[in-house]
């Protein structure tokens, strides 16, 4: 007990006196006085816009963007374009033969070794749609909306490993500690349902993705504005429920009591961090109605289940794109699907090839895609609802050599100079296809897109310039597309 009560005085004279305040003042005052001043020159600041009292308010954007809310859908391990997109006959020509030394001299590539094979596109190719775009036929169900899609094909990245290419893709970093796109989405939008989260995250494939979730994390924004994970079985988020002896009256009752107290340590420290913990006290009460019945598909007509191809009780890519639907439709700002298991490496498994593998995965969110899109569209919402499809990189023209060995069954490696990712809704030109990959689909070749012009690209449909949407942060102003990126204009309606 003596321990205790001299812990706690040293705790109170820690935060009262100056001597321990200068002490742990390792930067100086004067570092402090500068952190003020440039805080105070950083323009345009989206931390203007935020209301104390309640984070999630709605807010307004720079300009009237086209987009209220966005879907991404993330295929974690990326699906090969060859195989869905990005058509290459010239590549066919090839199958078999050596791959050129061009290629490789250079190259750092994540399993092959020595000289691979060439490998030709898997999958039979059609134009379909009036924009006449290049499909595989292993998504024939997204093939009858081509025409409301438009077809990044020369996007490019500069990593090749899963976690920190999916890091970059959605933090704006390949190193843990920047705040995702959805993040940065509702920091500067808020949301529209203030019983719900403002960015909420659905997973699907039997795991998380690589990156882990740092890629919905808030890093130094406030953690109110990060992602909620929802559960596929069991609570969609774990401690929703009263527990066992607790009614609702008790619980309002203790939240209030640990509101006040954070209240009283907000005015003492004025530690940001303070107010998002109210908030998130005030948004887990307001969850425990909202979310059941949000979270709730059972009660959807039959004939949307049939749409969807949803399956009752059970993990799945089809009931996520459903809850997305029912997310945006309720006023969540940032819906994140994440679908793991397309890593096609090939290799001595059918189950991860370019051939069988893929298909089987391609069914399983084929026709959930194509319904979230038809389901928005006859909605009233496909118009201010962006969607995002896409993975962390691309896969390789020639096949994959693990070990410099031939494979039992056909793989591609990871391959950052060129893939596919597409947009279709609110603020996007429909049948539109830009950018060019070479004859074997190995390097952009005209338009080549980065990532970071992906993330300005959709801040700018939400409504910012992404250059002036910054948040002061260890002395500078930190932003989602950071030093690079600009807006692909030509995709845009």
């Amino acid at each position: 007990m003596k321990n205790l009560q001299e812990e706690l005085l040293f705790e109170t004279l820690r935060h009262e006196t100056r001597r321990h305040f200068l002490k742990q003042c390792t930067t100086g005052l004067g570092m402090m006085a500068m952190g003020s001043l440039l805080q105070s020159c950083g323009g345009n600041q989206p931390s203007a816009m935020t209301n104390v009292a309640n984070p999630l308010s709605p807010k307004m954007p720079h300009f009237a963007g086209k987009a209220k809310s966005v879907i991404y859908l993330h295929m974690a391990g990326a699906p090969s374009q060859l195989e869905l997109f990005d058509y290459k006959p010239e590549l066919m020509k090839l199958d078999g033969q050596l791959c050129p030394q061009s290629f490789l001299e250079g190259k750092k590539f994540a399993f092959i070794r020595g000289v691979p094979q060439m490998m030709g596109p898997q999958a039979n190719f059609q134009q379909v749609g009036q924009s006449g775009a290049w499909m595989s036929d292993k998504m024939p169900h997204l093939q009858t909306v081509a025409d409301d899609i438009s077809f990044l094909k020369a996007m490019y990245t500069d990593q090749f490993n899963h976690a920190p290419a999916q890091l970059l893709l959605h933090t704006g970093s390949a190193r843990l500690g920047r705040p995702s796109t959805g993040t940065w989405a509702t920091y500067g939008l808020g949301s529209e349902n203030q019983n719900l989260p403002g960015y909420m995250v659905l997973t699907s494939g039997g795991k998380n993705p690589d990156g882990g979730k740092a890629l919905w994390g808030s890093g130094f924004l406030p953690s109110v504005y990060q992602g909620v994970q929802c559960r596929n079985q069991g609570e969609p988020v774990l401690y929703i429920s009263d527990p066992s002896g607790i009614n609702r009256d008790i619980r309002k009752n203790t939240i209030d009591a640990i509101t006040e107290i954070n209240k009283e340590s907000y005015q003492e420290f004025n530690d940001p961090e303070t107010l998002a913990r109210i908030s998130q006290y005030e948004m887990a009460f307001k969850m425990q109605t909202t979310v059941p019945e949000v979270m709730d598909i059972s009660k959807e007509p039959a004939y949307i289940h049939e749409m969807y191809g949803t399956e009752m009780g059970k993990e799945s890519f089809a009931n996520n794109c459903l809850l997305a639907r029912k997310l945006v439709e309720q006023g969540v700002r940032f819906v994140q699907l994440f679908d793991w298991g397309w890593d096609s490496h090939g290799g001595a498994s059918e189950s991860s090839d370019v051939v069988n593998g893929l298909t089987n995965k391609c069914a399983t969110v084929d026709k959930a895609i194509t319904a979230l899109m038809q389901d928005l569209k006859q909605r009233g919402l496909l118009d201010e609802t962006l969607i995002v499809w896409g993975a962390e990189f691309g896969r390789t023209p020639m096949q994959e050599n693990r070990e410099g060995k031939a494979a039992a069954f056909k793989g591609r490696d990871h391959h950052t100079e060129a893939f596919t990712v597409w947009m279709a809704g609110g603020g996007i030109k429909g049948g539109y296809s830009h950018g060019e990959t070479d004859p074997l689909g190995y390097v952009g070749t005209k338009d080549r897109t980065s990532v970071f012009d992906l993330q300005a690209t959709i801040m700018h449909c939400l409504g910012f310039n992404h250059e002036e949407f910054t948040y002061p942060f260890q002395g500078r102003n930190f932003r989602l597309t950071d030093t690079a990126g600009k807006v692909i204009k030509p995709v845009l309606s």
